[in-house]
């Protein structure tokens, strides 16, 4: 018998905007079109999040709702 690899197809990936923790010891992250809030705490220390970018696969978030203004 042969058993050929499968090709890996490559995982497309963006720029994508997401929340990152202030906390230097804490490497929580979210995606901003995940979020709840506009200017969310974070979920595990609470401490603030800055906004920031990465490069992420693409993801689409189909729940339309609005974020809460805190």
């Amino acid at each position: 018998m042969y058993f050929s690899k499968k090709a890996i197809v490559p995982i497309e990936e963006e720029e994508t905007d997401v929340w990152t923790c202030s906390n230097d010891g804490c490497t929580c992250w979210m995606r901003d079109n995940f979020s709840f809030d506009t200017s969310p705490s974070c979920p595990f220390c609470q401490s603030e999040m800055v906004k920031d970018t990465r490069m992420l696969p693409i993801l689409t978030n189909h729940n339309n709702h609005k974020k809460a203004s805190t």
